[in-house]
């Protein structure tokens, strides 16, 4: 799967990292229905700051740059967004 390899190779997640998505982890499915598939889990303070990065991540030169490269094209067909939420008992 190219969005992988758009992610590692192309360093998106360098990306991510440098806008300061606080990463929980990247990973790539190996097992399911829905394969090939990439899953990542970011944090944020609040929606508003999460609005905020990706509005950021979709203005940022590199991103134009590498969602533009002909190899990435067309390479996500669906993505599932969860919103979590610390409960009661949460360290945090």
């Amino acid at each position: 799967m190219n969005k992988i390899q758009m992610f590692n190779a192309g360093d998106e997640v360098g990306l991510f990292r440098r806008l300061g998505f606080n990463a929980v982890f990247y990973a790539e499915v190996i097992s399911g229905p829905r394969m090939p598939n990439l899953m990542y889990m970011t944090t944020f303070e609040n929606k508003a700051s999460r609005d905020e990065h990706w509005n950021a991540f979709r203005e940022d030169a590199q991103w134009k740059i590498l969602s533009k490269e002909e190899q990435y094209q067309h390479n996500v067909s669906k993505i599932d967004i969860y919103f979590l939420h610390p409960t009661s008992y949460s360290d945090l």
